[in-house]
């Protein structure tokens, strides 16, 4: 008798693991961000509480940057269009100025206008806060370097894409300017955003 409920049971134990690991998520790292309330391009005030429930991927850029922005922006463009080809819709992609004192909302506006994005309405362009205030948001928020570089008058940043879960936690963090983990990256804002339908 018992070895008759020993086979169903074995099955049943193995449909259930192989469903918990089919687009499954694991995350990496569990960060707080602190409540925030900052201006996008539209000149509209868009906060954490505005943002949560929702998927988002953050980035840290300036409209001045000659280097590491352009690419990164491009990389994210690139996620973007692979999220479209797997048919996800429901998450958006924020970029904090580090420079806010010269990225007025006309200028993040003009800057998004540079590159090949497929749908702007995702993207929300924030600044409208101090220097002071972002070096610290950066690092408490996501464990991410925004400095003044001591030897010219330019900000220096990390270059990495963070993924923020529905609950306003960063959750994962991406190499945003080369060697970009896109499969990866599509993969989890998948799981997320399935995680939370």
């Amino acid at each position: 008798m018992r070895k008759k409920w020993l086979l169903p049971f074995c099955l049943l134990v193995v449909l259930v693991l192989s469903a918990c690991s089919q687009g499954g998520f694991k995350a990496d790292h569990e960060y707080d961000i602190e409540p925030f309330e900052f201006t996008n391009q539209h000149h509209e005030k868009v906060s954490l509480d505005d943002l949560k429930g929702k998927v988002w991927l953050a980035q840290f850029v300036f409209t001045q940057c000659q280097d590491a922005c352009p690419p990164m922006m491009v990389n994210m463009t690139n996620v973007e269009k692979d999220l479209a080809a797997e048919g996800v819709e429901d998450y958006k992609i924020v970029s904090f100025s580090i420079d806010p004192e010269t990225d007025t909302p006309e200028l993040m506006q003009e800057y998004l206008d540079l590159f090949d994005v497929q749908d702007q309405s995702r993207w929300e362009m924030l600044t409208g806060f101090k220097q002071e205030k972002i070096i610290k948001f950066a690092m408490d928020s996501f464990r991410t370097l925004v400095a003044d570089d001591p030897q010219n008058n330019n900000v220096i940043h990390a270059t990495y894409f963070s993924l923020v879960n529905q609950d306003g936690k960063v959750v994962k963090t991406y190499n945003g300017y080369s060697d970009v983990p896109y499969e990866q990256i599509v993969k989890d804002v998948k799981a997320l955003v399935k995680a939370g339908a």
